[in-house]
């Protein structure tokens, strides 16, 4: 991640500053209690990877030779994070889930209520900044992609314990939860800086296939992750009866047997059910084929860049996407 980090600090460190300020300015309000619960959540941004991937995906397809970003780029990147922000608000609720970056989530410390109407304070004020762009391409890319993320909650919602969920609609769910906003993320970065339309298809590609990939790292540390370093609760998908792509390869071919023995263990409401699911997965094929796809998926938005001409942006992009597949946390 070093090289990443070297070449965010070459370009873009000082847009992603813009944006950390932006996004304090615009969620100020005259009403103390409102402020208390923006500052906490506040805290949970860690890797800025939407705002970031606005940024370099604007750099990345700049068409003049110092490759400047505009304070269009910034808002997009400020609105993106808003949006991300609220649905991690509202994950947690659906989640049940006590801690996001190591420290306790708004549903744990104010109730469900208090962190609906915070997810919503978010999405309202990035609409309200979206709104302050000239063009309204913007803003409908936004709404669009906000409704697909929608959809793919809900679709995941509905299939809960939904033994016989297949890979398509794995992928469906994951695509419309978290890709459709990182492949939103790289469209608009693109759109702000060129016309080209194999440019901007190229980026889109790149974050569709990125944000997957993200996804299918995150069921997997879901699992096997330590919860010290992923910094937020684990085995939510377990307790809620959430198939991840681990747990539907496992059902597809352990023995039957196996298959029996996780789904008893999913249905169950036995207080050490999510470490023997663990015990059980982790040894398997089925986290090895689940990573062995976020890998594929990374190689496909890889590829996606060579349309683009070598930049330092597009090395950072390659370089954080092949990230993804690595991280722990």
């Amino acid at each position: 991640m070093a090289g990443v980090a070297a070449s965010l600090a070459n370009s873009i460190s000082p847009h992603l500053k813009a944006v950390d300020e932006l996004f304090a300015q615009e969620l100020v309000s005259d009403l103390p209690n409102v402020n208390q619960l923006v500052t906490h959540v506040g805290k949970f941004r860690g890797k800025m990877l939407r705002p970031m991937l606005v940024l370099l995906a604007g750099q990345a397809t700049a068409e003049s030779p110092e490759r400047t970003l505009t304070r269009e780029h910034v808002t997009l990147a400020t609105v993106v994070e808003m949006v991300h922000m609220a649905t991690l608000v509202h994950d947690d609720i659906l989640d049940g889930a006590e801690i996001r970056r190591r420290g306790a989530t708004i549903n744990h410390l104010h109730g469900n209520e208090a962190a609906v109407l915070l997810g919503d304070f978010l999405i309202s004020h990035a609409f309200h900044l979206c709104s302050s762009l000239d063009s309204q391409d913007a803003s409908r890319i936004i709404g669009h992609t906000t409704n697909i993320v929608c959809e793919g909650e809900l679709t995941q919602n509905f299939n809960r314990r939904n033994w016989k969920l297949d890979e398509k609609t794995y992928y469906l769910i994951i695509y419309r939860k978290t890709a459709a906003l990182t492949e939103a993320c790289c469209r608009l970065g693109a759109m702000c800086s060129t016309r080209r339309p194999e440019w901007i298809e190229a980026l889109a590609t790149f974050g569709k296939q990125l944000g997957l990939a993200f996804q299918i790292v995150d069921d997997i540390l879901d699992i096997c992750g330590q919860q010290k370093l992923v910094g937020k609760s684990l085995g939510t998908d377990i307790e809620k009866g959430k198939l991840t792509l681990p747990m539907i390869h496992f059902l597809k071919h352990a023995a039957p047997q196996h298959r029996e023995l996780l789904i008893g263990l999913l249905e169950s409401q036995e207080h050490d059910r999510v470490e023997r699911v663990r015990q059980l997965l982790a040894p398997s094929e089925s986290i090895a084929y689940a990573r062995s796809e976020a890998e594929r998926l990374v190689s496909e938005a890889i590829r996606a860049l060579h349309v683009l001409p070598q930049s330092e942006a597009r090395e950072a992009l390659m370089e954080a996407a092949h990230y993804v597949t690595v991280r722990d946390k």
